[in-house]
């Protein structure tokens, strides 16, 4: 960069009305900033590209001013309506400052007591503790009163209940995690505690009160904790994703513990608030709360320092030497991060569409204030750090089950990322220049890892390559446990990986289980969300779990996938087999053009008749009920065909094979298929219009059988089940249907196949493009 002096700003201001060209922004840019600006739509441009986001958002406050405010990429899931300055996101738990800031105002006039116990408040509040230390509104405040994270009702899970009453109201008699004020335990309870306060105290809902007190003096006129008319007109369609690979539109229930994260804001109206609070505690409307107060919410509370810790509400942290204040906020299908540096009244806010993306928007708030310090310095302005896919040769030969005494860990190929697989998480890994490191939607960073010839380096420790357990040794009785519970829109996965029970919470939060009694787990005693607390299930009278809670906290009841392993899952056809037969043979596949192959294919017994086969639509044991075949036979183009019989030899020596469920398929079937099946299973069913890979030969639907007792191997979702466990890298099951599940993948993608995205059992071939959509029946070969 070629920095400006200040001495020419003045100037250039000038230009300003001239220089500037209208955008969808709510400013213009002030010249001496144009270059940070270039640099910052650069990285964003970058981030929205290699991690598909839809739309992400970013404010910038200089002094007193917003200097940029600009949207980028799509409000709609679909990616048609362009986002703009309006666009409104849910910011998370960026709503609890807002909360604190209600209670300060109090507090500063004498009218409630920080350090005053919560019965002084709300009498009828206690909970199940030995302790003789109250809790009080500045342990709540800055996360130290050792509540549970979630209250009973009204929790980050529940989309029923959206009372603030009610929600503080399940919380009494919960048991005390951690004697108050000893450590950190971030608690959606307790801010929903503190919101209560208000709303107990003045005898107003507490969404009225915090427009009124807090949110219009600042000016923040286009925000609120409640949707309105406008608010709904303008709030981003948010995407919801998961480590299986689903993708899905995010909910939009009110949470009960609304203080806690409730808040509806777009980017400028925060920028008015970084504003506020770089004048002292002023607002558009005035002063709505003191600077010896807002100072106060600054300072470290119960231990930490000016730079590291929490203060009232606020997360402490450094900026060069200078303190930094904000907070994050994730909240369904939303990521924001709101970050501060009073002394130098440097200010950012950014926000995403896309779920569990805070490490793409605090990266870019971080980099908008180091350009900012660097602009106002007359320092060269840094870059943005960019990653690059690791190379496909990269990927085979680091794919496979690594080991110290640290742990281990497994690195898989998932399309076209290459994921490192632990305990506690899964890290895309992206080539920089300084090496392979961790980079995707959910983290930049923290993992650097260096190959070695049969080993890696993972930020300090050797990891050796070796083979992954086939299976593990772990009660019997855990299979009872084993499944999903919850609603749609986050499920709570219970498994069972190398002898230890996990639990996958949130979507992305796995955590080892240990053991208590028969039914009581508990949650890891340090990091993650919920430690220090338990899991309790329920069973039936057939000792089977039909519930799992958070000791005190969410319920989630089992869910019913509608299948065993070893049973055939069955769907109700929403037409009769008359009706998909006339429509079938009448219709037409789609024309296509271009050059193709000629069509050369071969019947797999014919190669080797070691393959086994189990046709399930030549018979009545398939997920339609009906017969579609009149042979038991399994058709695929020669190369394929001759590729999979080098997967089935590799196998034997490891004392597998191939059975064969269904090879190429009549366009017709196919058609059958997608004109019967249900709108919520679709994925599971190629459209006509487009043709299946399977009507061009080039796809085959598998498993694996035992070479020594002929039997079928178990996996963690049967054959054609159409449910989320079919997914190739779904969470579920055990050690050994897991290993089964990735050897069967691992060894078709050696001989060029690659699996479905929804179906561990099909594979396409390579090559499946050069080749037309046939109709040809069985009986015509």
């Amino acid at each position: 960069m070629n920095t400006m002096n200040k001495s020419t700003h003045f100037f250039l201001i000038l230009l300003l009305i001239f220089s500037c060209k209208p955008q969808n922004e709510s400013t213009l840019i002030d010249p001496f900033y144009q270059e940070v600006v270039n640099k910052l739509e650069d990285a964003i441009a970058y981030e929205i590209s290699s991690k598909d986001l839809n739309a992400l958002s970013m404010v910038l406050v200089v002094g007193e001013e917003i200097i940029w405010n600009k949207s980028f990429g799509f409000k709609d899931e679909a990616k048609t309506i362009k986002a703009d300055e309006n666009i409104v996101y849910r910011v998370g738990s960026v709503s609890k400052l807002f909360t604190d800031i209600a209670i300060m105002q109090k507090v500063e006039k004498g009218e409630l007591d920080l350090d005053a116990p919560i019965p002084t408040y709300l009498p009828e509040f206690s909970l199940n503790s030995s302790s003789k230390t109250p809790i009080t509104l500045r342990m709540l405040t800055s996360h130290r009163s050792g509540m549970l994270r979630e209250p009973k009702i009204g929790n980050y899970f529940d989309a029923q209940n959206d009372n603030l009453k009610e929600t503080v109201n399940s919380i009494i008699n919960s048991r005390q995690i951690y004697e108050p004020g000893t450590q950190v335990k971030y608690s959606n309870a307790g801010i929903g505690v503190v919101g209560y306060v208000l709303e107990k105290m003045y005898n107003q809902p507490y969404v009225s009160y915090m427009s009124e007190n807090v949110l219009d003096k600042i000016g923040m006129t286009k925000s609120a904790f409640n949707l309105n008319d406008n608010i709904s007109s303008n709030l981003a369609e948010a995407t919801m994703w998961s480590y299986d690979g689903r993708i899905f539109k995010a909910p939009t229930f009110q949470l009960g513990m609304s203080p806690a994260g409730s808040l509806y804001a777009p980017m400028n109206d925060l920028g008015l608030f970084l504003i506020s609070l770089f004048k002292g505690g002023v607002g558009v409307e005035g002063r709505y709360i003191s600077e010896k107060t807002l100072y106060e919410m600054w300072s470290p509370q119960f231990g930490g320092t000016k730079t590291d810790g929490y203060g009232i509400g606020f997360r402490l942290g450094d900026f060069n030497g200078h303190q930094k204040v904000g907070h994050g906020g994730a909240i369904y299908g939303f990521s924001t991060q709101l970050s501060a540096v009073p002394e130098l009244k440097l200010g950012v806010a950014c926000a995403s569409s896309v779920d569990i993306t805070n490490s793409i928007t605090g990266r870019l708030s971080q980099y908008a204030l180091d350009l900012l310090f660097a602009a106002n310095n007359d320092q060269e302005l840094p870059n943005y750090n960019k990653t690059e896919p690791v190379s496909i040769e990269q990927q085979n030969l680091l794919a496979g089950y690594y080991q110290s005494d640290k742990g281990a860990f497994e690195i898989i190929r998932k399309k076209d990322k290459l994921i490192l697989n632990g305990d506690k998480s899964e890290l895309e890994l992206r080539q920089s220049e300084s090496g392979i490191i961790s980079d995707g939607r959910s983290n930049y960073g923290s993992l650097n890892l260096i190959v070695n010839e049969g080993s890696v380096v993972i930020n300090g420790t050797e990891y050796i390559k070796s083979s992954p357990p086939t299976k593990s040794d772990y009660p019997a009785d855990w299979n009872n446990l084993i499944g999903e519970y919850g609603d749609d829109h986050i499920i709570l996965y219970i498994y069972e990986k190398e002898g230890d029970l996990f639990a996958l919470i949130e979507w992305f939060e796995k955590d080892k289980l240990n053991q208590l009694s028969k039914n009581e787990f508990a949650f890891p005693e340090s990091g993650g969300m919920y430690h220090g607390e338990k899991f309790i299930f329920e069973r039936n009278a057939q000792d089977f779990a039909t519930s799992v809670s958070i000791e005190n906290g969410p319920v989630f009841k089992r869910r019913d996938v509608g299948a065993s392993t070893n049973e055939t899952f069955k769907i109700k056809p929403v037409m009769s087999r008359d009706e998909l037969i006339a429509n079938a043979t009448s219709s037409k596949p789609p024309q296509e053009s271009g050059d193709f192959k000629e069509s050369d294919l071969v019947e797999l017994k014919s190669l080797d008749s070691s393959i086994k086969y189990d046709i399930r639509y030549a018979s009545k044991n398939n997920f339609m009920g009906m017969a579609f075949y009149t042979q038991s036979k399994a058709f695929l183009q020669r190369p394929a065909a001759e590729a999979l019989v080098r997967v089935h030899q590799n196998l034997k020596k490891q004392g597998y094979g191939l059975l064969i469920h269904d090879a190429y398929r009549p366009w017709t079937v196919t058609k059958m298929f997608w004109d019967a099946t249900p709108e919520d299973k679709k994925i599971f069913v190629a459209d006509p219009e487009n043709g299946s890979r399977h009507n061009r030969g080039a796809a085959v639907d598998l498993t694996l059988y035992a070479l020594e007792t002929g039997k079928v191997i178990e996996m963690v979702a049967g054959y054609d089940e159409m449910t989320d466990r079919s997914f190739p890298f779904y969470y579920g099951g055990n050690t050994e249907q897991r290993y089964h599940r990735a050897l069967l993948r691992t060894s078709m993608e050696v001989e060029g196949f690659t699996v479905y995205d929804f179906e561990w059992w099909h594979f396409d071939y390579k090559d499946w493009k050069s080749y037309r959509i046939g109709n040809q029946q069985f009986e015509e070969f």
